[in-house]
């Protein structure tokens, strides 16, 4: 059990939940994105990809990719130092990956059945962090406004 310091209470109100699912998702964005990456190459090589589309998505997952990390680094701090706002930032670059991960899914040049398969899961993973995320997001709040 938490040791109690000065101005907040012994009880211990990270997520579990959270947490592992941002761990899982850090993991699977590995997978994911040496996938993506792969693909685009072999469909660069293997069909009439535009350069100036193949410059476009690559850049596209390397934003993701950085948008990606600061999600993850938002949310575990956030969960483990008990703030709402890196939790509420985690919550705003969920929102703005999930576009991303639906160009993926539905627009870029060419959509390989895997492309639909892995954003489908990314999408999932998206969904349960910002359910999850929201809902600690209450947990601080409602401990903190019944503290005061």
């Amino acid at each position: 059990m938490a040791m109690p310091r000065p101005g907040r209470s012994a009880n211990v109100l990270s997520s579990v939940p959270f947490q592992l699912l941002l761990y899982m998702t850090a993991i699977y964005f590995i997978f994911y994105f040496l996938s993506t990456l792969g693909m685009i190459i072999y469909k660069s090589h293997v069909l009439s990809y535009p350069n100036e589309m193949l410059a476009c998505d690559v850049g596209l997952l390397f934003l993701m990719a950085a948008l990606e990390v600061l999600r993850l680094f938002f949310g575990v701090k956030g969960n483990l130092k008990e703030t709402e706002g890196y939790v509420i930032a985690n919550l705003l670059l969920t929102g703005t990956t999930i576009p991303l991960s639906v160009y993926f899914l539905t627009w870029q040049s060419y959509v390989l059945r895997a492309d639909i398969i892995i954003n489908a899961v990314m999408l999932v993973a998206y969904g349960m962090g910002g359910v999850l995320a929201f809902i600690t997001v209450a947990r601080f709040t409602r401990s903190e406004f019944h503290r005061h």
